[in-house]
């Protein structure tokens, strides 16, 4: 298997298109775990609610939110790494139909961040 070597910071907040040409949302968060001295990318976050993740800001986010009444955040998209046509990093595309994806919808409950997984967009 060939390795390519990608600058993940000039991947972040480029927009992602589906196989169809429609846009999908942005980059927001590339999850990765080490493998001896290689980071290895396990998934990418598309959409809004990984930005609050991806800024590490869930804690302001959450009580600004609360305090302007939010009951649903937003929700984004796992995409997992193989998922992703990097040939041309400035216009990622995804390998897949957006139903095959996970959409985590990101919602408050008495004051508590609540997510759920679905394999099927909503």
């Amino acid at each position: 298997m060939t390795t390519r070597e990608i600058h993940l910071e000039l991947l972040l907040s480029k927009p992602v298109l589906d196989s169809t040409g429609k846009a999908v949302g942005r980059i927001e968060e590339v999850c990765a775990e080490q493998q001896g001295e290689e980071w290895i990318v396990k998934e990418y976050l598309i959409g809004y609610a990984a930005v609050l993740e991806r800024l590490s800001a869930w804690t302001i986010g959450l009580g600004i939110l609360r305090l302007l009444g939010a009951q649903k955040i937003s929700g984004d998209y796992t995409v997992p790494w193989d998922k992703l046509d990097l040939t041309d990093p400035d216009k990622p595309r995804l390998r897949c139909s957006l139903d095959a994806l996970r959409y985590r919808v990101t919602w408050l409950e008495g004051g508590r961040l609540m997510r759920s997984l679905s394999y099927k967009t909503l």
